[in-house]
């Protein structure tokens, strides 16, 4: 049986293989550059595994997980930039590297990049695969957008968070596992129930990283404890907190909420007193269990090789305990 190494072995190798060096340079160096940064590239390894979960051979679905890889990327490109963040994987994002228009023009490029890439599929799945990914990206378009819309809406509900995480982050975990699927033939209530398998996995990761980035531990996290604190997001914990709480410890929240203090030491102690406090602390790991625990029960029904579905359930263990 071949290991999640192997899978991520095997897509270097071929990401590597079609890095562009070619003219104009400044369109395709930021391209490479960004594409060889690093990270755990676990959309890729997703559709290399699922496509052998039903049967066909992971070189088959090289092209599409290479499309998910770039796509990726470039959603993170057009992130630095609206953040006009500084760093990436610790080194200097595109647009500090170069310029915003040099990465704009790149991230662009990326796009058309990665729906090329599914020209390399015939008929049905071509159509298929292009479906989906078109549905995918304009849902994580979605999510961003709703994301910048929570900072400044006071409105904001659990459902409305959660379906938030669900588009920005849970999606691209899904569209990875259903491409691995689609390349493989497989039919569509497999298709459909390895993505359910992989969006549900991505809605439990993305409150566990709420959660470790109040209570998290440094030295394992790798980002700054309370960053969303400090940020002012309205996560999963403080909506909970908000609807648990009192009216005068809610306002206290609030108002919190609505500060950025020079020293943000005291201010991160007394949110994370009042999510402990509230209980919410407590029903975000119930709802991290309950998500990772349907998830689970799915994989478990779902009829592919044996051999990969231990690998998946290996592989969102692992990336919920951060050991990926």
């Amino acid at each position: 049986m071949s290991d999640i190494s192997f899978y991520r072995e095997e897509f270097l190798n071929y990401l590597e293989s079609n890095l562009s060096k070619k003219e104009p340079v400044n369109l395709y160096e930021p391209i490479s550059y960004i594409l060889q940064l690093g990270g755990k590239r676990l959309r890729p390894v997703l559709v290399l595994i699922s496509t052998e979960a039903f049967g066909v051979s992971y070189k088959k679905a090289l092209d599409a997980a290479l499309a998910i890889e770039v796509f990726h990327n470039f959603s993170l490109v057009h992130d630095d930039i609206m953040d006009d963040a500084p760093l990436r994987r610790g080194k200097a994002t595109v647009h500090e590297k170069w310029d915003v228009n040099t990465g704009i023009l790149s991230g662009d490029a990326m796009l058309i990049k990665a729906y090329q890439l599914f020209e390399n599929y015939d008929g049905s799945q071509f159509k298929d695969l292009a479906k989906l990914f078109s549905r995918t990206a304009i849902e994580v378009c979605e999510g961003q957008q709703y994301d910048i819309d929570f900072e400044t809406r006071d409105d904001v509900t659990i459902d409305d968070y959660l379906k938030m995480i669900e588009y920005k982050t849970a999606v691209l975990v899904g569209a990875s596992l259903e491409m691995g699927a689609i390349v493989a033939n497989a039919p569509k209530e497999l298709q459909k129930g390895i993505y359910d398998y992989g969006r549900l996995i991505g809605i439990a990761f993305q409150l566990q990283d709420d959660y470790l980035d109040a209570f998290g531990d440094p030295e394992t996290f790798g980002k700054q404890v309370g960053g969303d604190i400090i940020e002012n997001k309205k996560t999963y914990l403080y909506l909970k907190a908000l609807e648990k709480l009192s009216k005068e410890e809610a306002e206290q929240l609030r108002h919190l909420y609505t500060i950025l203090p020079t020293d943000n030491a005291q201010k991160v102690e007394t949110v994370k007193h009042l999510f402990e406090e509230s209980g919410a602390a407590e029903k975000t790991r119930e709802e991290i269990a309950n998500y990772t625990e349907e998830a689970f029960q799915l994989l478990e029904k779902l009829d592919i090789k044996s051999a990969q579905k231990n690998l998946l359930r290996d592989l969102g263990e692992s990336l919920l305990t951060r050991t990926i």
